[in-house]
């Protein structure tokens, strides 16, 4: 898609969420164009949802576009330029919408979600860079199973270990962004946790190790430095300020880090990592059914968002996250119930359609688009979806049970997305086939349960007709606000 049918969707799009001077944010993340806006009534949801560049419209804080990747890391900077040459600024609108957004925001969200949301703010620009020093590792791990350029090896290993190996700095500046702290504070008390010298500490009776503790500790001696710096920016004279509250900051975070918090947390890190293995050592295909079946509901409500510190912890002590590609089936289940809507429904061009467009992308683990337009608006479809995401879990964790591990040396991607990321305990052409085959399964499920429980009578007679030009693809009730990933 050129530049300029970039540009013409943004034209096309602005004055569907009420104009330039709505707006008081622009946004996007992998999939969706995320719009604070001043009024939400003046989004015109229908006309959004018949737009062909448009796969779905999600209200929750901000509205959000979902366009699907690609398209909208190009069409965002296209209209943040038409929101920015408008004759009110961006700083002005903010400056009005502010009371208004935040009181939406006190309405529309619970003290869980916005925890939540908090704790994908801090780790989800990591997510680039776990993703390439993932796929580093992989390639690095591939040479050394060939037997391939042996010189070459240690430097790729080097390159990919180098963010893992400070990635608690980088959690720790986040950290203390996100909590209304001076970033740098943060990270430079959390970097106490990867200093080797801690070795020579002794906490509760036992040696102190680098890295104990890992992220979940870098996260609570960052929250614990924003908690001590707002402390001294109350009672320490302005004159001072400079010497003296960035030296208590990181003096009194960083005890504390030391004698409590890193024993605490290093604790609970091998907690996690004990829990999982048992999990799916024991409990199987029982425990990956439940998983696969859950996580599409789990995303729907954002909950998801809980096990983002879960898979860096698994990655950070272990090389790679076994719950990953378990939870990476919802996804197939998404694809294979699409393509029975499609099958289905094969007289209803505006929804085979949604799903021609929003396929290629489900395939490569971003299902969005594909909840959002078309198995969440037709209700049953995402049910069934559900059913075959937890086959396709039950399979990956029968093997695990087995004694076939696989796991993901990174979190963001699914789907075929996920193979080169892919990593086992019994080599990669192991993981690269349980994984595949759990793909298969995920789709063959999603397929049959849909195509055979997915419509009633009624929903075929309503949906299988041929739709309006430029008619959505949801029913009625997609009108209604859907939950946020």
């Amino acid at each position: 898609m050129s530049d300029a049918k970039h540009s013409a969707i943004a034209a096309d799009l602005l004055p569907l969420v009420g104009g330039a001077r709505n707006i008081t944010s622009v946004a996007h993340c992998m999939t969706r164009l995320r719009l604070g806006l001043r009024d939400a009534s003046l989004v015109q949801e229908k006309a959004l949802m018949a737009h062909p560049a448009v796969l779905g419209v999600v209200r929750d804080d901000t509205c959000q576009i979902v366009l699907g990747p690609g398209t909208v890391a190009r069409v965002t900077p296209e209209f943040e330029a038409l929101v920015a040459g408008s004759s009110v600024t961006a700083d002005a609108l903010a400056d009005r919408g502010a009371a208004l957004k935040a009181a939406r925001k006190a309405r529309n969200a619970t003290p869980l979600k916005l925890f939540l949301r908090r704790i994908a703010n801090i780790f989800v620009p990591l997510i680039p860079a776990l993703i390439g020093c993932g796929i580093i590792a992989g390639l690095g791990g591939l040479l050394t199973n060939l037997g391939r350029a042996p010189a070459l090896v240690p430097a790729l290993a080097a390159v990919a270990s180098g963010f893992m190996s400070l990635i608690a700095v980088f959690v720790g500046h986040n950290t203390a962004k996100e909590f209304g702290g001076t970033p740098v504070l943060g990270g430079a008390v959390a970097a106490i946790i990867v200093y080797a010298g801690v070795a020579k500490v002794t906490a509760f009776g036992v040696t102190l190790a680098p890295g104990q503790g890992g992220v979940l500790g870098a996260l609570g001696a960052a929250a614990l430095a924003v908690y001590v710096e707002k402390w001294c920016r109350r009672w320490v004279p302005e004159s001072l300020d400079v010497l003296v509250t960035p030296t208590l900051t990181v003096l009194i975070s960083g005890l504390v880090t030391l004698f409590g918090l890193m024993y605490v947390a290093g604790e609970v890190s091998t907690a996690i990592g004990t829990f999982a293995d048992r999990l799916l050592t024991h409990g199987g295909a029982g425990a990956g059914f439940v998983l696969g079946g859950l996580f599409l509901p789990l995303v729907m409500l954002g909950l998801h968002q809980a096990l983002i510190p879960i898979h860096t912890t698994l990655i950070e002590q272990q090389g790679y996250t076994v719950l990953l590609p378990i939870l990476a089936m919802a996804g197939a289940g998404q694809v294979g119930a699409a393509t029975a809507v499609y099958v289905r429904l094969r007289h209803n061009t505006a929804i085979r359609s949604t799903i021609r467009s929003a396929l290629p992308a489900g395939l490569l683990g971003v299902g969005e688009p594909l909840i959002y337009g078309v198995s969440l608006p037709l209700g049953r479809p995402f049910v069934t979806a559900c059913v075959g995401g937890a086959f396709g879990g039950g399979f990956i964790g029968l093997f695990s049970m087995l004694g076939d591990k696989v796991g993901s040396t990174a979190i963001g991607p699914s789907g075929w997305a996920l193979f080169p990321l892919l990593q086992g305990n019994r080599g990669l052409g192991e993981a690269i086939a349980v994984y595949g085959c759990g793909l298969v399964v995920g789709y063959a499920v999603g397929f049959l349960a849909t195509y055979v429980f997915g419509f009633s009578r009624q929903m075929l007679t309503e949906f299988n007709a041929e739709a309006a030009p430029g008619a959505s693809a949801a029913p009625a009730s997609a009108d209604e606000p859907a939950p946020a990933r």
